[in-house]
């Protein structure tokens, strides 16, 4: 059997070179966004195959979240690496994933609307702020440690996990989301290539959220609780 991969010289390039994946795909995913915003051209049901190849290939890097935290999973992974480079590996699976499918994704025709002109710059300001406040979110958890770089380098995970009610985290509890629906939403041209990704990852999180809190409570016990009645809403203020 192969020795598992310690968190030595090689275990660090291996989390570095992970963090740089993961910085590359959230780069590769704006321009592959900017990309979907080429219509192909007017509906009809010939489109329907795209947008079943694109649920297929969304599905396959979802489920990727969902499994890999299953004990089963775990065990397999701990074979070849040590603790602190599962984060790492973790990064590496899911980055490589959503390039894939970003990559893959198959144009849909069709085109939602198409915002021009002094109409348009709400869309682009929502964009800006949905770009801001991803930023912004992630450092406050700490984009090192997310991409499992510090893991690697023998930072100790945090002890006590202290919930914010103030910030980007007061605002919502999954900040993070937001952003993502403000991204993938406010734009002056929405095709049916960009309508299918931003429905089908939008749906992803409504679904994803319940299951991560409840893993959130399990770790966290009442404290969590008392969060969730201080931040009230999960990802779209007033909404959800």
């Amino acid at each position: 059997m192969t020795p598992p991969l310690r968190a030595g010289l090689a275990g660090r390039g291996f989390a570095l070179a992970g963090g740089l994946i993961f910085a590359v795909s959230l780069g590769y995913f704006l321009y592959a966004y900017w990309q979907y915003g080429h219509v192909a051209g007017p509906w009809t049901t010939d489109g329907w195959p795209a947008v079943a190849t694109n649920v297929a290939l969304f599905t396959v890097f979802a489920l990727h979240h969902s499994v890999f935290a299953r004990t089963g999973i775990k065990s397999v992974i701990s074979a070849h690496v040590s603790p602190p480079l599962e984060r790492a590996t973790y990064v590496w699976i899911a980055s490589l994933l959503y390039l894939f499918t970003l990559w893959a994704w198959a144009p849909v025709p069709g085109l939602a609307w198409q915002v021009t002109g002094a109409a348009a710059w709400p869309l682009y300001a929502g964009w800006l702020g949905g770009f801001l406040l991803t930023a912004v979110a992630s450092f406050a958890l700490d984009p090192l440690d997310l991409a499992g770089v510090r893991q690697a380098f023998g930072h100790a995970p945090p002890g006590e996990v202290i919930l914010s009610t103030t910030g980007t985290y007061g605002l919502v509890r999954h900040p993070i989301y937001l952003g993502w629906v403000l991204l993938v939403w406010s734009v002056p041209v929405m095709t049916g290539t960009r309508l299918v990704f931003a429905a089908i990852s939008t749906l992803y999180l409504v679904v994803a959220i319940p299951l991560e809190e409840r893993q959130m409570r399990r770790t966290l016990g009442p404290a969590y609780d008392t969060y969730a009645r201080a931040v009230r809403w999960r990802m779209i203020p007033g909404v959800y």
